[in-house]
């Protein structure tokens, strides 16, 4: 396995380099940078050549000290472990989003609902942080800025809004945004788009 493989022994192997606390995020299955620089962490670890390339040995020596892959572990609900809710969270209908454990929760009087990995713009193009609400929804959009697909949009601050991002289901924490809060899973962003109301609550925070 290699740069640029996408396949389920790829899911396999990003779950196996998980347990060991190699790689820090959901399987996706796509062979990037991240987990290239995983398997080269374990192979240097274990004594074998850094290359970065999974060959028989690396696999067998991963096979090895590993066990297969629960069906969670394979596609995890959700990666990042959700932290306390903003005190601004804790009453009515909010998105709320942390940027210190890159999740959001949809939370409805103080109880969370569902929960997603997020990510964030980058140094140049921050998410905004405070107060906001939902002003509208698009279920297909295009950024009229940056021509790229927005699907599930809900904006809550100018042109920032919620949505999936597939450049993120791909290449998960490598990747930025231009502003707005990504997510990676598809399903859970589909269903929470249907659950939230125009004018309901958003909180970014630390």
């Amino acid at each position: 396995m290699k740069d640029g493989d996408e396949n389920e022994q790829v899911r396999e192997l990003q779950a196996r380099l998980r347990q060991l606390d190699h790689f820090d995020r959901a399987p996706t299955g796509f062979y990037g940078t991240i987990t290239g620089k995983a398997v080269t962490a374990f192979q240097k670890m274990r004594g074998l050549p850094g290359t970065g390339v999974v060959d028989a040995t690396t696999w067998q020596r991963l096979l090895a000290v590993t066990k297969k892959p629960t069906a969670d572990e394979l596609k995890p609900s959700t990666t990042n472990k959700l932290d306390t809710p903003d005190a601004r969270c804790m009453t009515g209908r909010v998105l709320c989003i942390s940027k210190e454990s890159r999740t959001l929760a949809w939370m409805v009087d103080g109880r969370v609902v569902s929960s997603m990995d997020v990510r964030f713009g980058s140094e140049n193009t921050p998410t905004r942080e405070g107060t906001f609400a939902v002003g509208w929804k698009a279920r297909k959009w295009t950024s009229t800025i940056y021509h790229t697909p927005m699907p599930y949009a809900m904006f809550f601050s100018g042109g920032q809004a919620v949505h999936y991002s597939a450049d993120f289901a791909a290449r998960g924490y490598a990747g930025a945004s231009h502003g707005c809060v990504n997510v990676r899973d598809r399903a859970k962003i589909s269903a929470l788009f249907d659950q939230v109301k125009v004018g309901d609550k958003v909180v970014v925070h630390w």
